[in-house]
């Protein structure tokens, strides 16, 4: 692994350690978990919700992505 990559990696790997990335990530999930698909009542809705949806898994799956990399990486090494 390059030094820039080692770094690239380092930052977010000390970000994840932070109790405002924990925070942060408790929120949107929650936000995840107060969809309620029966709720929807226009094909709009559903389209914004499945935008919010997107994002908001893509937070909470952020830092499970990193680790995965970084392992990929460090054994590549």
């Amino acid at each position: 692994m390059s030094p820039e990559e080692e770094k690239y990696y380092e930052i977010y790997l000390d970000l994840f350690l932070h109790p405002g990335w924990k925070q942060f990530v408790e929120e949107a999930q929650e936000t995840l978990d107060t969809h309620i698909i029966e709720d929807i009542k226009s094909e709009k809705e559903l389209f914004l919700l499945q935008g919010q949806r997107t994002a908001l898994l893509n937070i909470v799956r952020f830092e499970t992505g990193i680790k995965n990399a970084f392992d990929m990486e460090s054994e590549n090494a």
